[in-house]
């Protein structure tokens, strides 16, 4: 990990811990490197309570409560599904906020409505949901490490609010 995403994180945790708050991820392409990020700094186990890999469309129906039919209209690169994901990661595990991540890291699976590098966010808090739209470039590894540093971003935003 970088120096300025373990600086990041370092902020983020401290100002979870000091506003009491908790976090749960919910990534798709990412695959499960969200969650390994913030857990590789001390003392996360005070504000971090879990993620979830939803890589398959079971697992976001069955686990994180997304609409089959929002899967069937917008397809998991959407801004329907991580919202859907970050809302039911938040629920699931009765945290304060969450973060989704769903995208096409490559080198295949692009279409030229989603290349690959689309990846969809959302930040889910007591607040709402916010979402965002990426188009990032590089190879997978490019990818998906570009996916954490602005889940990271967009959550160090959220918790730097109230």
């Amino acid at each position: 990990m970088d120096e300025k995403l373990e600086g990041d994180i370092l902020e983020l945790g401290a100002a979870l811990r000091a506003r009491g708050l908790t976090l749960a991820c919910a990534e798709s392409c990412t695959g499960g490197l969200l969650a390994g990020a913030l857990t590789s700094v001390a003392g996360s186990s005070d504000w971090f309570l879990g993620g979830v890999v939803a890589y398959h469309d079971l697992i976001k129906t069955r686990l994180l409560d997304v609409p089959e039919t929002r899967l069937r209209r917008y397809g998991a690169v959407s801004e329907p599904v991580v919202a859907a994901m970050a809302h039911g990661a938040r629920g699931a595990f009765c945290a304060d906020l969450a973060v989704s991540i769903s995208g096409i890291a490559g080198p295949g699976g692009g279409t030229p409505e989603k290349p690959v590098g689309t990846v969809w966010m959302a930040w889910a808090s007591p607040e709402g949901v916010t979402t965002r739209k990426f188009l990032f470039e590089g190879d997978r590894a490019g990818v998906r490490d570009q996916s954490v540093a602005e889940a990271v971003a967009g959550l160090l935003a959220l918790a730097g609010r109230g």
